[in-house]
């Protein structure tokens, strides 16, 4: 017996001798990794002045713009991903980099994704920008194309970086880039900025610049005249109010100019070491900042007969804080314009800082945000529901009802053309922009949907085109391994039934197993070992052994956050819809079947408001362009009403309630009591 508990000792000795050395030799094999980095630091050794030198060089070979069929792009992240502005069927991607935990890739690709035939083509010309990535672009506006500015490159190990401040226009035809070369002051180097359009304007903000001792964020506004071709920067007074310096916010168009919301940067905190008296000493540290906040840019062109060079009148307006805002603040938000809203997805809110390192919480979640009623919804992915034959049949009665009133409309307001007639067909005047954009193109590609958002990641490249969201990359990270997503989907924000993936590749070691999961593996054969150890004593000694333990209270010195979220004014509440006398959509109600039924409301409200500015305008203007201004006001209140639409949907179907069908829809005939049975 004696003999079986000194083999046995002397085997955990062994055992815990082993791991010992096991634990020596990962902790060595760390040390000459980190030593190695060192070493082979490229701070000194990489020009980049002659590596971007043999990159023209390289570019300059191409004679001409070509475009082939290609494999969708490498993994990616900070790239640019917009809807061509010309062609309803394409979007767009070029640059971005990749980090693979050592070097550090640069691109200067330019992709092209055929939305029907879900087909990438890469396209090369002799006049491509360098490779980079955090640059910005945005469209035309009245212009047309494509405008981009700026960007970032590095040594492959990131030890010395370079800034970009060169100005680019592409054009979505002839997939063309031209350098735009302005006279006069232009915006100084940067990456991180954010770019939008307000009609002949081109107007961006913020962004960081890396410098050897620190990184600088900027608050500064250029707005580049794209008919005179000038870049304005105008200045504030000190007492004017305008954003704090940042770089990732997001930066929308807007009727009256732009709006912007959120951002990243890194402030200066004022921090004592440990428990201070006052007067102690301290010390400055840059701590992360979330902001939450949100701005009208206020944009006013000069007059006609003002000089060239005359710049707008611009303003910073400050609102009050969102209603609903996603919570917690989340950093590496992407949000993307979608007729009045700002689609918002995904990003990372640090948690928890520890010896180890920063625990980081992503996000999946969808939200629409309104921007005039300045309120976040949340969109959640919906099963299609099934037609019913009974409810088709009742629609189509209030759509014969509706649509003899708006003949009739249409017939008296033919009477006022001066070139038309009375006796034109109905059919020919219902001829719109809405009827041609619903011919149904053959689809050659048919991707799976599931009813699931995408991972969790931040930093996802996000656009809309025909009211379909696209989403493409992403970042995420686990432990001490950054993931690069090298996927897309796409969402119709209309009916938000299923996410479509387009196309999806498992990134590089996402099953890898990391150094963290591999110690707390050992650290549990310990404690199986301890516990050995415990019942081979108990069984020896016959005495029972206490399970209780005594929690140790955790020693904090209150000291910063990880993040620090920047202080926002109240929440600004909701403008009541109910005062508001246009028609409202029902549940369920498509766009096409609430302009059937509104229309000659639609049609009303523009011929007062034509008849307000000039009593001759109602008759000088055609009927299709009354029926289209008519059908576009529609358009902006069907999606201003959306999110809340949904969420009476939901509830309805909650409940077990299908579409409710308006008696008076049903015509003259189903009126009267004891039809509802």
């Amino acid at each position: 017996m004696g003999k079986d508990k000194k083999a046995k000792k002397a085997e955990q000795k062994a055992r815990t001798a082993a791991k010992q050395s096991k634990k020596a030799a990962k902790g060595e094999k760390k040390a000459k990794a980190k030593a190695g980095q060192d070493n082979d630091s490229d701070v000194e050794d990489v020009d980049l002045d002659a590596v971007l030198a043999s990159y023209a060089e390289q570019q300059a070979q191409f004679l001409k713009v070509t475009e082939s069929v290609t494999d969708p792009p490498s993994p990616r992240s900070s790239s640019t991903f917009l809807a061509s502005p010309s062609n309803r069927n394409e979007l767009f991607v070029f640059g971005g980099e990749y980090y693979n935990g050592t070097t550090a890739i640069f691109y200067n690709n330019l992709f092209v994704y055929l939305i029907d035939r879900g087909e990438w083509r890469e396209i090369t010309s002799p006049n491509s920008p360098l490779p980079r990535s955090g640059h910005a672009w945005c469209r035309g506006g009245n212009q047309g194309g494509i405008y981009m500015f700026g960007g970032e490159f590095s040594s492959p190990k990131q030890g010395t970086f370079y800034h970009y401040n060169d100005f680019w226009h592409l054009d979505t035809g002839s997939r063309e880039w031209t350098r735009l070369e302005v006279k006069g002051k232009s915006p100084p180097a940067r990456s991180g900025h954010r770019m939008t359009h307000y009609k002949n304007y081109i107007l961006l903000f913020g962004g960081f610049q890396d410098t050897s001792q620190q990184t600088k964020y900027l608050q500064d506004l250029w707005i580049y005249d794209s008919s005179n071709f000038i870049w304005h920067n105008p200045g504030f007074s000190a007492v004017a109010q305008k954003p704090d310096p940042r770089s990732s916010c997001s930066f929308l168009p807007h009727e009256s100019g732009a709006v912007l919301c959120g951002g990243y940067s890194r402030v200066k905190v004022t921090a004592g070491s440990g428990k201070q008296a006052k007067g102690g000493p301290q010390r400055n540290v840059l701590k992360p900042c979330i902001h939450q906040d949100t701005w009208y840019l206020r944009l006013t062109p000069p007059s006609g007969d003002a000089t060239a060079s005359f710049p707008p009148t611009v303003r910073w307006e400050r609102r009050k804080r969102p209603v609903n805002s996603p919570n917690p603040a989340r950093a590496g938000v992407t949000m993307a314009y979608h007729k009045g809203r700002g689609i918002y997805f995904g990003g990372v809110h640090d948690v928890e800082e520890s010896e180890e390192g920063i625990d980081s919480e992503f996000f999946n979640a969808l939200f629409a945000w309104n921007i005039d009623r300045n309120r976040f919804f949340q969109l959640n992915l919906r099963h299609p529901k099934q037609a019913r034959k009974h409810q088709n049949i009742s629609s189509t009665r209030g759509r014969n009802r509706g649509k003899a009133d708006e003949e009739e409309l249409l017939r008296n307001l033919a009477r006022l053309e001066t070139k038309g007639s009375a006796d034109v067909p109905v059919d020919d005047i219902l001829d719109m922009d809405a009827g041609n954009s619903s011919e149904e193109v053959e689809q050659k590609f048919s991707p799976p949907v599931r009813f699931e958002m995408p991972h969790p990641r931040f930093n996802t490249q996000m656009t809309v085109q025909e009211d379909v969201l696209f989403l493409f990359g992403g970042t995420f990270e686990r432990a001490d391994h950054e993931f690069t997503f090298t996927d897309m989907y796409s969402i119709d924000l209309g009916k938000m039934d299923g996410v479509k993936e387009l196309y999806s590749k498992e990134p590089e070691n996402w099953n890898a197993q990391t150094d963290d999961e591999s110690d707390e593996g050992e650290y549990n054969e310990e404690e199986e070992d301890s516990d050995e150890e415990m019942q081979e004593e108990y069984d020896s000694t016959f005495e029972p052994v206490s399970n209780a333990t005594t929690e140790q209270p955790v020693e904090t010195d209150g000291t910063s956050p990880v993040a620090i979220t920047a202080p926002a004014d109240d929440e600004e509440p909701e403008n009541e819809m109910k005062d508001d006398p246009r028609p409202y959509p029902r549940p369920f109600e498509s766009l096409k079947d609430f302009f059937s039924r509104t229309s000659t409301e639609w049609q009303g409200l523009v011929m007062e408001k034509l008849k307000i500015v000039n009593s001759n305008a109602a008759s000088a203007l055609a009927v299709k362009e009354i029926r289209k201004t008519a059908f576009d006001m529609a358009d902006e209140r069907w999606w201003d009403c959306r999110e809340e639409i949904q969420v009476l949907e939901e509830e309805q179907e909650e409940a077990g309630i299908g579409e409710i069908i308006s008696i008076k829809d049903r015509g003259v005939d189903n009126a009267g009591p004891g039809r509802r049975r």
